[in-house]
């Protein structure tokens, strides 16, 4: 799946965490994000959400040179911000393989695997049990 450098400065990927999905289209611009058609800082009130958002784009150089427009659902809002790193981190690949040193290095082209376990048959939840009475 090796491509070469992407000329015209778009690119596009998805991104997953837990149960959050999201379609992310980068492309040569101004800087601005936008997740599900709203302004970043609206759609993220904490900051570490929106810095978690813009690390990929930090580490690589590209701040104010990129434009940013990601449809995510599912999960949380944490789950969703790192779905949407994910999802930047890919697209910006297909913009520059030379990035991929980088953003490894910080693990965000990893696809954290962690969900939650299901709960069991005849226990209270996934780990825990009903009250054991011997009498």
């Amino acid at each position: 799946m090796e491509r070469e450098h992407n000329e015209d400065g778009r690119g596009a990927a998805t991104g997953k965490r837990k149960t959050a999905i999201a379609r992310v289209r980068v492309q040569s611009g101004t800087g601005q994000i936008q997740v599900n058609d709203r302004p970043l800082e609206e759609y993220f009130p904490r900051t570490l959400w929106a810095t978690q958002v813009k690390a990929p784009i930090e580490i690589t150089n590209m701040t104010g040179k990129l434009d940013i427009f990601a449809k995510v659902t599912g999960g949380g809002l944490t789950g969703q911000a790192e779905a949407i790193r994910h999802g930047i981190s890919r697209a910006l690949l297909e913009i520059n393989p030379e990035f991929r040193e980088s953003l490894k290095k910080e693990g965000f082209l990893t696809r954290d695997a962690r969900v939650k376990e299901r709960k069991k048959f005849g226990q209270k939840g996934a780990r825990k049990r009903f009250q054991f009475s011997k009498r």
